[in-house]
């Protein structure tokens, strides 16, 4: 059985309830089963002109399926769930859900369909915060080097935070007063 690494992302509607409806329709696939999942992360929306913040997470699977059937399974889920492709939309667009294949194994495949690993993981720290939860030590199999080792080398990462708390002010004197202390 493979390992697979997959991203989970939406921006539209119950987007915490959209992750976990496809997690759940993912470990409901007969071929898959659901090894780990990651914390729930907001993040601003990354090279998108919109203003709805991503909720994204990482879903580590083992699976008999091929990258190209995994794929199709992935789409079909997407469509369940009310994903929309516009095919007149140039560059990213707000959707409901959003799953990626980010590692298959240590394959490295760049067809018409699929390049595994994703071109774009090692830029993106929505992909890397979670990843770096669940398997900080996994090794990119192109730029052979740990999830941890590319999240430092990141530059200009996006805003990443775990989920309900972007706002939230740990520390607000203002607001402190004796009774908070005992």
């Amino acid at each position: 059985m493979a390992i697979v690494y997959l991203s989970l992302g939406s921006n539209l509607g119950d987007r915490v309830g959209y992750l976990q409806q496809a997690t759940s329709l993912l470990g409901a696939a007969e071929q898959i089963k659901i090894v780990t999942t990651s914390s729930f992360y907001e993040s601003e929306p990354w090279q998108m002109n919109s203003e709805n913040w991503f909720v994204n997470a990482i879903v580590q699977i083992s699976t008999t399926l091929s990258p190209e059937a995994l794929l199709k399974e992935c789409q079909r889920i997407e469509n369940q769930l009310g994903r929309k492709r516009l095919a007149d939309t140039k560059g990213y667009a707000d959707r409901t859900i959003d799953i990626d294949i980010l590692f298959y194994d240590n394959l490295v495949l760049n067809t018409e369909n699929l390049t595994i690993p994703h071109k774009y993981f090692h830029k993106r720290a929505f992909l890397l915060v979670p990843m770096l939860e669940i398997a900080q030590d996994f090794v990119h199999p192109f730029f052979n080097k740990t999830v941890s080792q590319l999240y430092e080398e990141l530059e200009n990462p996006e805003m990443v935070v775990l989920y309900g708390t972007r706002g939230v002010n740990i520390w607000d004197e203002n607001t402190l007063d004796e009774s908070s202390l005992e």
